[in-house]
């Protein structure tokens, strides 16, 4: 089999292998991973005569709500200052190892290309 890669192209294949093995060697960083959103709220009670009906400054709260996906469809729940604390570093930890395999694809997208025969 006639090898197609040119010179660049490998270079180029062992960039992508070079970031593609930096990313793998992040990912042990990561402990608690969760996807979703989490919001602070400041609630009005529904009593007529609670301060907080006429009184925006007046709401009850902070309250922190947690939105996220289950069996596809959304949902919100109310958590403690605690559980938000940890959700709020597993979000972000989510987000962050999405962007990494996004990463990981674009650069596997570029090994797979080099691998690819010119067409005629």
């Amino acid at each position: 089999i006639k090898d197609f890669m040119t010179q660049s192209s490998k270079r180029g294949a062992e960039h992508a292998r070079a970031r593609i093995e930096r990313i793998r060697a992040a990912l042990p960083e990561f402990d608690l991973v969760c996807s979703g959103t989490l919001v602070r709220r400041m609630i009005k009670c529904g009593k007529l005569n609670c301060r907080c009906a006429s009184d925006n400054d007046a709401r009850h709260g902070p309250y922190w709500q947690w939105g996220h996906m289950r069996a596809g469809k959304p949902t919100h729940r109310y958590v403690s200052e605690q559980q938000a604390l940890v959700l709020r570093r597993a979000i972000d930890n989510y987000r962050q190892i999405k962007k990494l395999l996004t990463a990981w694809e674009e650069n596997t997208e570029r090994i797979v290309d080099t691998l690819q025969p010119p067409k005629p």
